[in-house]
């Protein structure tokens, strides 16, 4: 049950940013193509971005991702005859040779070794079988609606085996909150002590041809054409870019990250802290949030943000830590997110004004450091 108690507000914001017009955003050669915000999942831009296409290497995101969550990465596997029985790129593998699982995902990921997708998916899954029912258990989980895998390595096979730009791009957020996964995707060149020679990425975006680029995966068959993700950061802003059947995708990628790191700046709504703006009943100064609120916005956006933060009814039974309400925010009436609300028995003391609370002054203030009464 609610209590009457909601603070509607108006955020003011003071970081500057370039104007915006969604339209600025054109010349795109992909057939399907996305831009969206890591951090938020706020689609920036978007090109036919729900239909489902083959999608070529691009798919090795997933069995990289399966690769590194699932706990072998240092074992070593024992290659064998099915495993190097497959068509395409290939790192070149041999019946017979142990090579640990993450070098296999570095082949996987930096040479597009479609012979390491195989290893990979019989070692991890069990069978092949195994291992594509995994790909599409954690494309449901994901939130993957236009996906069906049939393969690891994302030859094109049977025709059942889809994404769409926009599944791809929340593959590669969720992908990316991975550490072994955002390490190797990332890494430019590899040395493994099966091999006598190095790894070298072969996305040329990620070794040198865009400054902030942090990684991705190329892709390409004769039916998909050109497929490429591509992951960058800058001022604190992190960015994906999907396209599918792209003739220029190295200039689409850069085209799009310089005009949202131009257009668009990572703002802080919310800090984490002393929520000061409840000034009014039993609440005041005695709720918080553990996390901030940030949300890519143009400098035409930020005047149209707002935040309700609606409280539950106060009871004597209330502890500190408990949860006790949530803050929504909207741009231009729609909403883009929401915080739980965290009670702290003792006060908290808020001094940096309309939602720029202090991480540490609520900290301390827990710890009894800080607080009445």
């Amino acid at each position: 049950m609610k209590t009457g108690l909601s603070v509607l507000c108006v955020v003011l914001l003071y970081i500057t940013a370039s104007p915006h017009t969604y339209a600025a955003f054109g010349g795109v050669s992909a057939r399907n193509a996305v831009l969206m915000e890591q951090e938020s999942g706020r689609v920036l831009y978007a090109k036919q971005e729900h239909d489902s296409e083959l999608i070529a290497s691009i798919t090795k995101i997933m069995t990289a991702l399966l690769a590194s969550e699932s706990g072998k990465m240092k074992d070593t596997v024992t290659i064998t005859n099915t495993m190097v029985r497959t068509e395409g790129s290939s790192i070149y593998l041999k019946p017979g040779q142990k090579v640990k699982l993450e070098d296999l995902v570095y082949g996987l990921m930096l040479r597009s070794g479609n012979d390491a997708a195989q290893s990979i998916a019989e070692y991890v899954g069990g069978s092949m079988e195994g291992f594509v029912y995994m790909m599409n258990e954690k494309a449901q989980e994901i939130g993957m609606k236009d996906t069906h895998f049939s393969n690891p390595s994302g030859l094109d096979g049977d025709g059942n085996h889809y994404s769409s730009a926009y599944d791809m791009a929340l593959l590669t957020r969720y992908a990316m909150n991975n550490e072994q996964f955002r390490q190797i995707t990332g890494t430019k060149t590899y040395r493994s002590e099966s091999w006598d020679y190095p790894w070298r990425n072969k996305h040329k975006l990620v070794t040198g041809m865009y400054e902030y680029a942090t990684g991705g995966k190329t892709g390409f068959t004769k039916k998909a054409g050109r497929t490429l993700v591509t992951t960058a950061s800058k001022d604190g802003m992190n960015l994906i870019v999907v396209t599918l059947q792209a003739s220029s995708d190295w200039n689409d990628h850069m085209y799009l990250f310089d005009k949202a790191f131009e257009d668009y700046e990572m703002t802080t709504i919310m800090n984490q802290g002393g929520i000061g703006d409840v000034e009014k009943g039993p609440y005041r100064q005695h709720v918080y949030l553990k996390n901030a609120f940030k949300y890519p916005l143009t400098e035409a956006e930020k005047d149209k943000v707002t935040v309700d933060i609606q409280l539950d009814k106060k009871t004597d039974k209330q502890s500190g830590g408990d949860m006790v309400g949530k803050a929504m925010f909207y741009l231009d009436g729609q909403p883009i997110g929401e915080r739980n609300v965290f009670y702290s028995k003792k006060k908290i003391f808020s001094s940096s004004g309309s939602f720029w609370g202090n991480f540490k002054e609520v900290f301390s203030s827990m710890l009894g450091v800080t607080y009445d009464g």
